[in-house]
């Protein structure tokens, strides 16, 4: 999409702190961290969120939770733990309208949500 913020970044239209990419999935530092270590991982794909994946989708999704583990791993945070947080549509808080999942650690992260 011409106006989406992630697929600007993915283009390298707008400058991003990579974490890791290849040709699938790109994970970089989010601009406006709520922890430590923030990083937001992305599909390369354009998908609006995750109650718009398909089944050709799965398998893409499967390997985004792959990423997350390499970057826990890689990072130095898989030990002492991390929060994975996805945001679907206006009443899940999902301000940006590319399925995104975001990476929190590096501090003891409150209490359970649920």
């Amino acid at each position: 999409m011409e106006d989406c913020l992630f697929c600007k970044i993915i283009k390298g239209e707008i400058p991003s702190k990579k974490v890791y990419e290849d040709e699938e999935v790109l994970a970089f530092h989010d601009i406006n961290p709520e922890a430590p270590i923030h990083i937001l991982v992305i599909p390369k794909k354009h998908i609006t969120s995750l109650a718009h994946i398909t089944k050709e989708d799965e398998a893409l999704i499967g390997k985004i939770f792959g990423v997350i583990n390499k970057i826990s791993e890689e990072q130095g945070f898989k030990e002492d733990g991390y929060r994975v947080i996805t945001n679907c549509g206006k009443n899940g808080g999902q301000s940006i309208k590319h399925l995104h999942f975001h990476i929190l650690a590096g501090k003891m992260l409150g209490e359970k949500i649920l």
